[in-house]
């Protein structure tokens, strides 16, 4: 083979057992540089899968029984402007999607990626939401809480427990609260990419509205460029009223 030919080889995927053999026989540099990357992107992936594998820990104890468990993790606590959005995500042991991880450890493009193949992949998913104003009224915790039941609810099939990124929903069904959660569970961790994603999109939407507070470059936190736009042009109808430095601007 050629050394293009041994790149396209080995760029598949396909390459069969006896093939890397005699590969790695081959006394040609570019064959050696070649064979060499693909064993360290073949040792990430099996440290990939690994790490992926030991994610469903928690997912498995359930399953061993024949219960349902969804994963539950929300976005948006800390902007100052736009909902707070929450999301519940059931999965199955045919979930197979390794790159699934904290949507925090995650680039942007990444996060678009998997949202739709979560969306195929999971059992079910179901959103919550709650604005401004009702976080303004209860207060930012008790508005993710009830954002959490809501997704919860509308999940079109009950599940038997709930993994939650350390918060507690208020629904009468069994809860493990895990600190970090969306690092140690697949379930959380596929709700955190759904909300995320889910509250990116309504605050680029946002942004066609009330384009001069930059809400695609910021989701509605308190950057320098928002923090200007707030002090030339008050809040809007979708900034949380109660947040420092609005409640002291009005």
């Amino acid at each position: 083979m050629t050394i293009k030919e041994v790149k396209a080889l080995l760029d598949s995927g396909k390459a069969s057992k006896e093939q890397l053999d005699e590969l790695s026989q081959d006394s040609r540099s570019g064959v050696k540089k070649l064979l060499a990357s693909y064993n360290r992107k073949q040792e990430k992936l099996a440290e990939k899968k690994v790490a992926f594998l030991e994610r469903f820990s928690y997912e498995k104890k359930f399953w061993a029984t024949g219960k349902i468990v969804a994963g539950v993790d929300e976005v948006g606590r800390g902007p100052l402007a736009g909902p707070v959005v929450t999301a519940a995500v059931i999965i199955d042991e045919n979930f197979d999607l390794l790159d699934v991880n904290d949507s925090k450890k995650l680039s942007p493009q990444r996060r678009l990626e998997l949202y739709p193949k979560i969306l195929e992949e999971a059992v079910s998913v179901a959103v919550g939401i709650k604005d401004a104003q009702v976080i303004d009224k209860i207060n930012i915790y008790e508005a993710d809480r009830l954002a959490m039941a809501e997704a919860v609810n509308d999940l079109d099939r009950k599940p038997d427990a709930l993994l939650v990124d350390a918060m507690n929903v208020p629904v009468d069904i069994p809860q493990v609260k895990l600190i970090k959660g969306d690092a140690k569970s697949n379930s959380i961790a596929a709700a955190s990419i759904v909300a995320k994603v889910f509250r990116d999109k309504l605050m680029d939407d946002y942004a066609k509205i009330y384009p001069q507070y930059k809400f695609p470059k910021n989701a509605g936190y308190g950057t320098k460029d928002h923090l200007e736009a707030l002090k030339k042009y008050g809040p809007t109808p979708i900034h949380r009223r109660t947040f420092e430095p609005i409640k002291s601007m009005i």
